[in-house]
Formats: structure tokens, sequence, C-alpha cells
């Protein structure tokens, strides 16, 4: 756990002044059984937003991700990139080799996307790969390319999306828990 402290310190200082300029009045809470709800209904689906938050300067987004093997790329050194928005990964069950960063080859055109913004796909030239397991966190800034190349069996991880831009829709909350 000490080995997430500095990744931890980092996020909050991170966002601490965006937080602190926000001057908002109130909180916005997602409780486990909210979670519980949104998974037991995704079906094929691998990404479900939560919930979009004004925080004065922007938005927050919190989404429930949950793939299996049928949703990697079978080793191969791809992944997407999100142009607008980082994405901070905490792993909740399950695990898998993850690939991030490297020079991007092949990259597709951006399209439009309701959950993360414009995105596009591409190859990576010497990323870096990691196992992540439950636990363990990870911190995506916008333009990084990423993606699961190898899940053993299933990931389910919390992501939560800092949205300077606003791309996100403001206010949104999953119906299933609205």
């Amino acid at each position: 756990m000490h080995a997430k402290t500095p990744v931890l310190v980092m996020v909050f200082l991170t966002f601490f002044p965006v937080l602190t300029a926000a001057q908002q009045t109130s909180a916005a809470d997602i409780s486990r059984e909210d979670i519980n709800a949104v998974l037991a209904i995704m079906g094929r689906s691998i990404d479900h937003q939560l919930r979009v938050v004004d925080i004065g300067v922007g938005n927050v987004g919190v989404g429930i991700l949950h793939r299996t093997g049928d949703h990697d790329s079978d080793g191969e050194l791809r992944g997407m990139v999100h142009t607008q928005l980082s994405e901070v990964y905490y792993i909740l069950s399950g695990g898998g080799t993850l690939l991030t960063g490297g020079e991007i080859a092949n990259a597709t055109e951006p399209s439009p996307d309701r959950v993360v913004g414009p995105t596009f796909g591409g190859d990576s030239r010497n990323g870096r790969i990691r196992e992540l397991s439950a636990g363990d966190i990870v911190v995506i800034p916008a333009g990084v390319l990423h993606g699961w190349m190898l899940i053993p069996d299933q990931v389910t991880y919390l992501s939560i999306r800092p949205d300077p831009h606003g791309v996100l829709p403001t206010g949104y909350v999953h119906p299933e828990i609205n």
C-alpha cells in the first residue's frame, strides 16, 4: 500500500488547485450499491459512466468498467487515446496486462465518444507493459495510448475522469442510480 502513496499524493496535488477553485457548496456521492446496480445491468457493454460532477472548473466523471478476455487485444501492442480526458484507474477485482504510452503508429481518425470524449486508436512502439491487479492504481494522462493486452479472466475497475474542457455531460447521473 505504501508504494501507492506517491501516486495518491500526485493525484491529490494535481486536483487540489481545481478543487479549491471550484467553490462548490456540496459533494456528490456514489455508493457501493450504486456501483453494484450498474454492474448488474452492464450486459455486453464494458463502460458505463456513473456520474459527471461539475467541480467549478470543468467536470469529473466516474465510470465503472468490466472487461473479460473478449475485450483485450490478444497480446497485440495497440490501444486507444483520449485526446481531452485523463483517466485514473482503480482496480476493484481481477486484473490483466495493460499497455500504456510509446510512439503511436497507424493512428485511426479521431471520433467522438459520449463516455470519454474524442478518441482514436493506434499501435504502440516501445510502450510500457505492466500487470495490474485488485488494489492497483494507474494514472493515464490525456493523449497517452492505453489498452488491455491480456485479461486472463476479468478486470473490473473505476475510472476517474478529470474533464477540464467540459467534454462530458455536466450533471449526468446513470439512470440505474438516478
